[in-house]
């Protein structure tokens, strides 16, 4: 199977009123009451046939459903769901469902743990967290491919993820000397390519400082007012 290209899946899902972020397509569908919720699943779920159970997840709310895209077996996003962005997105539409990708409600976060030894802290992590295994996609794993950390790439698939879907995923991140000029956690935050200037004015405005643009538009690096570092990361350059 040839991996598609993001710039592929972008450019498929944009104008159907998904948006790609950390390696699956995200939309929502608004609805004035749960009960049009039910229903707006019930819908999505018919429209994605035998497929829903291996490509479709949903969050459901009082006020809109999230339906997110990606291939359980491949765990990236593939031409299935690409036709199946489109399935849900007419069979949604035909029935009167407004979907959008509003600022802030479609981002994916990550906490990203730089390590000298991924393989003696990775199983603590494991353990505090009760999180399984989980491919992570080389490149979009945050920053980690773009930072010139070292990251071999068998350690690029060495995260943990929530497997309810509660938390954020957790990666590691390879270092080859130890750093105590700055802290070894950061947080990831994965938005749709065009939500990303928002979400980094907002925060230069709240007292941020950027630290770096050298990997824009894969990723900015930020800091609060005591250094404490987070990253905003989108789907481009990477492929």
């Amino acid at each position: 199977m040839v991996q598609l290209t993001r710039r592929e899946v972008s450019d498929t899902v944009g104008p159907l009123g998904w948006r790609l972020v950390l390696g699956a397509v995200h939309t929502e569908v608004l609805v004035p009451s749960m009960a049009d919720a039910a229903r707006a699943v019930m819908h999505a779920v018919a429209a994605a046939g035998t497929d829903a159970s291996g490509h479709l997840t949903i969050d459901v709310r009082a006020d809109r459903v999230v339906l997110h895209l990606r291939s359980q077996h491949t765990g990236t996003v593939t031409r299935r769901d690409l036709e199946l962005a489109s399935d849900i997105s007419h069979a949604l539409a035909g029935r009167g469902y407004e979907m959008t990708v509003s600022p802030g409600a479609v981002q994916a976060f990550e906490i990203a743990i730089d390590a000298l030894d991924i393989a003696a802290v990775r199983p603590f992590w494991q353990a505090i967290t009760d999180y399984v295994d989980y491919a992570v996609d080389d490149a979009d794993a945050g920053a980690s491919a773009d930072k010139g950390d070292g990251l071999a790439a068998s350690e690029l698939h060495a995260g943990l993820v929530d497997p309810f879907g509660r938390g954020p995923a957790i990666w590691f991140q390879q270092m080859d000397a130890p750093r105590p000029q700055r802290n070894r956690i950061h947080i990831d935050i994965d938005l749709p390519h065009d939500a990303a200037q928002a979400r980094i004015d907002a925060a230069l405005a709240a007292g941020g400082t950027l630290l770096s643009d050298a990997g824009a538009p894969s990723f900015w690096v930020l800091s609060d007012p005591e250094g404490n570092e987070a990253c905003v990361c989108t789907w481009q350059g990477r492929d």
